[in-house]
């Protein structure tokens, strides 16, 4: 059996990320030039003949609005769809909401730059009885320690067992698969997926509502990377 293509988008623009604001775990909507991202996105699928047959998101609006909106651009049936908190953005604890120019003014940008860039040191964790804390929302409930905090290393953690037990089967299955997700989660799962370096991943940029495609060898090995928007 053939295996299945894999195609990645990050989420159209944010209201937040056009107010240059981070945003982490906090549930904010697309912007309408998001929403347009995310509707060009899908017919840039739809022009590469790609017909999605199973697609997974994270528990964040963004993600999930940018999917709805991708996938009605493709005018097909009904694809199931499956959402994780794992494929969630990498929590920016206590700086989330923070305007990033601020931040740095406050912080100095060589701290914010760690902060924001480095593979293994998280930002300054929330405090557990912040509102923003994750496990002040019900929809992580069952979580039975979710984060305060996370690095990229962390979100990897996180996106490595939903990449084995449920993304890698649905290729293995032979099935066109693609996930709507998160800038960090993303930029996670390209580095299981490409084995890049911990020095590297850090230069790694994901435009919003830019697919990203990847067919694969025998066994998952060296996919082939091909980034739809460029090749338009």
């Amino acid at each position: 059996m053939a295996l299945g293509a894999l195609i990645l988008c990050r989420h159209g623009e944010s209201l937040w990320n056009r107010e240059n604001r981070f945003t982490g775990w906090t549930d904010v909507d697309l912007s309408p030039a998001g929403e347009e991202e995310a509707r060009h996105a899908g017919r840039l699928l739809r022009a590469s003949g790609l017909a999605p047959e199973v697609a997974h998101t994270s528990m964040l609006l963004r993600a999930e609005r940018t999917l709805k909106l991708m996938l009605g651009e493709l005018g097909g049936g009904a694809v199931p769809v499956h959402r994780s908190w794992r494929l969630n953005e990498r929590h920016y604890g206590a700086l989330q909401g923070l305007n990033k120019a601020e931040t740095m003014a406050k912080h100095g940008e060589a701290q914010v730059r760690i902060w924001r860039r480095s593979y293994a040191t998280p930002p300054p964790p929330l405090e557990p009885d912040d509102s923003r804390h994750p496990r002040n929302d019900p929809r992580y409930a069952d979580l039975e320690a979710p984060p305060a905090a996370e690095s990229l290393k962390d979100t990897l953690d996180r996106v490595r067992p939903y990449w084995e037990s449920r993304i890698a089967a649905d290729i293995e299955a032979g099935r066109c698969t693609l996930v709507s997700a998160h800038g960090n989660s993303l930029r996670a799962l390209m580095k299981l997926l490409e084995n890049i370096s911990d020095r590297d991943i850090v230069r790694l940029e994901i435009p919003t509502g830019a697919p990203i495609l990847y067919r694969f060898g025998a066994c998952l090995r060296a996919p082939a990377r091909i980034d739809l928007g460029a090749s338009q």
